[in-house]
């Protein structure tokens, strides 16, 4: 977490490109292997107190490096210091050519050297929310105490809490010790749902049809705004499913316009017929507001996919538009860039740093105090704004950038911030 002074600091070295992510390289008694990890990198002549390390898809293009160059900028502008602890890095990677974005083996064997490393009081990562997922059940189980893991773009519900497409047992399955380690700096798949339900409240829609493609992803987002509609008092149209191998959806597009509803929510993958899909119901319900979640961007593959039916569209984008960061994060935009249009990149690495930063300042250097402050953190005026975490390790609240499609360009339309308060039933009675 960081105050006023030292943005002011931090925005004018970035400036001056005075700062580096440089740092000598000193080894420990308990070093992450080489086999997968970077050196040890500290900011002094003596090995560091405690390391941290990122756990990311290396293999996966460029921006993983970036989110760990993020990183070390950070640790290098507080000196690698944490309090009255030194601290070191180590850049780990969870990936293989053959899947980049993290091979489950390799996910497995990195989590088994992070729980025997004594000195390793931190993770940020996994890359993928499938790494996390086998990483969680092995690092609780530590003999040195549970392991903070701090993601900055997994977005897989189960992970955190149960939701629509979760497998059973989740999310209990991944800490079968009971102690709970995970935290992100990404919202989960279902709370688009949640500012689905916000923007149909907002713009008044007197009720919603639900559409969903019968996957996972689909159900997570359909799943989440059921259940903030009823929060809210958004009444629901319908539900239906659609076949994404099929290219004619006369059927359910007939459903949904039996009903007259004042909004359409698109709960799934855009399929490459997905176009016909918002064809046939525009061709319906030509008044009819239609909202899809992030996996319908981006916005030129849409266009050419559905034409002018797509022309005013909302679709739901996690996370802040770049243009929405305060003055640290827009810095960090610009030193580093990132392919994400998100929260995720360099500035949601960045952030991570500084809360696992914050946590061990305050610790008292065991790994299980360690996690109790990342979890505990509450942030204002960070990188990302301002937000804590919830019982379940959910930014609490975690923004949803909406944009709008007009004049065949996305337009920000608004920022939502979400909580899994509206996720909960409400009671009933007196």
């Amino acid at each position: 977490m960081r105050r006023g002074l030292f943005w002011l600091a931090f925005v004018a070295a970035v400036a001056l490109g005075a700062a580096t992510a440089g740092g000598a390289e000193r080894s420990l008694d308990q070093p992450l292997p080489s086999s997968f990890c970077s050196k040890v990198v500290s900011g002094g002549s003596h090995a560091p107190d405690y390391i941290t390390a990122s756990d990311l898809g290396l293999q996966n293009g460029h921006e993983p490096a970036i989110m760990g160059a993020a990183i070390k900028f950070v640790l290098a502008r507080h000196g690698f210091r944490a309090g009255r602890y030194s601290v070191g890095y180590q850049s780990c990677d969870d990936s293989t050519p053959q899947n980049p974005q993290g091979d489950l083996a390799k996910c497995a064997s990195n989590a088994k050297a992070y729980a025997a490393s004594s000195s390793l009081v931190g993770v940020i990562g996994a890359w993928s929310s499938r790494c996390t997922g086998v990483e969680l059940p092995i690092i609780e189980r530590s003999p040195s105490g549970p392991l903070a893991l701090l993601s900055p773009n997994n977005t897989y519900p189960g992970l955190t809490h149960p939701s629509g497409g979760n497998a059973p047992g989740e999310p209990a399955s991944f800490y079968p010790a009971g102690t709970h380690d995970f935290a992100r700096l990404e919202v989960p798949d279902d709370f688009q749902g949640i500012a689905a339900a916000l923007l149909a409240k907002q713009l008044g829609l007197r009720n919603v049809f639900v559409l969903d493609d019968a996957e996972g992803y689909g159900l997570d987002v359909t799943g989440g705004f059921n259940a903030a509609a009823r929060n809210l008092g958004v009444a629901i149209a319908g539900t239906a499913s659609w076949d994404g191998a099929k290219s004619d959806f006369r059927s359910v597009v007939s459903a949904v316009a039996r009903k007259h509803p004042a909004g359409v929510l698109l709960g799934g993958v855009g399929c490459p017929a997905c176009g016909s899909l918002i064809k046939q119901l525009r061709a319906a319900l030509p008044k009819a507001t239609i909202i899809a979640p992030d996996a319908f961007s981006p916005v030129p593959a849409l266009l050419q996919l559905a034409g002018s039916a797509a022309e005013g569209m909302y679709l739901l984008q996690p996370g802040l538009a770049p243009s929405k960061y305060g003055a640290a994060g827009q810095m960090l935009q610009r030193k580093f860039g990132t392919a994400r249009t998100g929260s995720g990149g360099a500035p949601a690495a960045a952030q991570a740093t500084e809360i696992l930063l914050a946590a061990i300042a305050r610790s008292d250097g065991t790994r299980s105090s360690v996690t109790t402050h990342v979890l505990a953190d509450r942030v204002k005026d960070g990188i990302l704004g301002t937000f804590g975490f919830d019982r379940n390790g959910d930014m609490s609240p975690g923004p949803v950038t909406i944009y709008r499609v007009k004049g065949g360009r996305q337009t920000i339309n608004r920022v939502v911030h979400v909580s899994s308060k509206l996720l909960r039933s409400r009671p009933t009675g007196p």
